[in-house]
């Protein structure tokens, strides 16, 4: 089974950047989707973005044109580079795999323990 390990949050003034890295462990995620979702204080998880394996992405409406998700998979690692970002973007940030294909975004099973990111206005 795949461990995820996410790292790269912090506290940001609106407007900046952060990047968020998420390190895997136990399988070689070459062969895996892998995606970003986050939880705000009293909501639901929502997805951000994803990635294929063949390297197709996939975001939410809020994130596109702010966020970039990519791949290193000789580093085992995804990334999600935010850029101009607002107080709403405060959340725990999740990392999650998907072995093969996915559909949707339940598909995704395997998480890392998140990374916290906080707005400042």
């Amino acid at each position: 089974q795949v461990q995820l390990v996410e790292s790269g949050g912090g506290l940001v003034q609106a407007g900046g950047s952060l990047r968020l890295s998420c390190t895997a462990s136990g399988r070689t995620i070459s062969s895996y989707a892998m995606a970003w979702f986050r939880q705000a204080p009293g909501k639901e998880r929502e997805f951000q973005a994803a990635i294929s394996s063949g390297g197709r992405t996939y975001y939410t409406d809020s994130a596109k044109g702010r966020f970039t998700i990519s791949r290193d998979n000789a580093k085992n690692t995804v990334y999600l580079q935010m850029n101009s970002l607002k107080p709403e973007d405060t959340a725990v940030y999740y990392c999650a795999a998907k072995a093969g294909t996915f559909y949707y975004t339940s598909d995704f099973r395997s998480w890392g323990q998140g990374t916290q990111v906080t707005v400042s206005s």
